[in-house]
């Protein structure tokens, strides 16, 4: 393990604390970063960090891309030059839709170079642990076994979930469910509030319940501080999540008529100058401070 050679192309709140797990593990990590003091602390551990992402991926096994978005990555993979990708193994860790996958999956193959997608769950603090749940959409069980070093020092139990595409619905599914349970519960949170009723008794009752998730205990003391920090999931990524999700859904041909509206709330949330804010800040456009009129 400790030969192989991990070109990361993207150092940004994820994508930093990745790389140094994969230095940890034993890799041999170069990054390339749009903005390099961004992957400042990759390059305090002696990772070279690159300007241009042709020079990260000239001596590299595989490639890593944990880049913002779809737009992001097809620039990035133009940027190189002409058989770079050959023979190497590109994982493709952001969240992108199903359809893009596949395009990208299907653009790597006349490359010569193997495809693997592998979003993940789990934030900052799973990503320096190596805890991160790994989902892998690969077209071969070979495909995924050429990743599975990569991911397995990222996540201990990295899963083959199935084909490329599958890897990143089952990511849009779970961004889903976390714009729309927060937002479910911010509103329920609101109500108790306003009402003026007991919000520890409502705690109480939710936890014995079949309707509680964890989520809700994790995320309450910053809805009823109103103090939404600096964040692992910021607003601005879980809105880019949300519309995405409207995309696929529409995709797969479902009806999703709040995802417009979660996204409505999100831009509220980032209007309020909460973008960077944790996701959670959607209970700010839910249960705004009522008006004096």
């Amino acid at each position: 393990m400790a030969a192989s050679r991990v070109a990361l192309l993207g150092c940004g709140l994820m994508g930093q604390p990745m790389g140094l797990r994969l230095l940890r593990a034993g890799f041999s990590v170069e990054a390339y970063n749009r903005t390099p003091e961004r992957a400042s602390d990759l390059a305090s551990e002696g990772v070279t960090v690159h300007t241009e992402p042709a020079a990260a991926v000239a001596g590299a096994d595989t490639l890593v891309l944990m880049l913002s978005d779809a737009a992001a990555i097809q620039a990035v993979l133009r940027a190189l030059p002409e058989g770079a990708l050959n023979g190497r193994c590109v994982i493709q860790m952001a969240t992108i839709l199903p359809a893009e996958s596949r395009q990208l999956a299907e653009h790597l193959r006349r490359s010569a170079a193997c495809y693997v997608e592998a979003p993940v769950l789990g934030s900052i603090p799973e990503a320096r642990e190596g805890r991160l749940l790994v989902m892998a959409g690969a077209d071969t069980e070979a495909d995924f076994d050429r990743a599975r070093p990569v991911l397995a020092a990222l996540g201990e139990n990295p899963r083959h979930v199935g084909p490329v595409g599958q890897g990143a619905a089952l990511k849009l599914a779970f961004n889903q469910l976390i714009a729309s349970l927060t937002a479910a519960f911010s509103l329920s949170l609101g109500l108790v509030r306003r009402e003026g009723a007991n919000v520890d008794t409502f705690m109480d009752i939710l936890r014995e319940s079949a309707l509680y998730a964890p989520t809700f205990d994790k995320k309450l003391d910053k809805m009823l501080s109103g103090d939404f920090g600096t964040a692992n999931f910021p607003v601005k990524h879980l809105l880019k999540d949300v519309r995405l999700a409207e995309r696929a859904a529409e995709d797969a041909q479902l009806i999703g008529p709040w995802l417009p509206l979660l996204a409505e709330l999100l831009e509220q949330a980032q209007d309020r100058g909460l973008a960077n804010a944790d996701y959670s800040a959607i209970y700010s456009a839910i249960a705004p401070e009522p008006s004096a009129h």
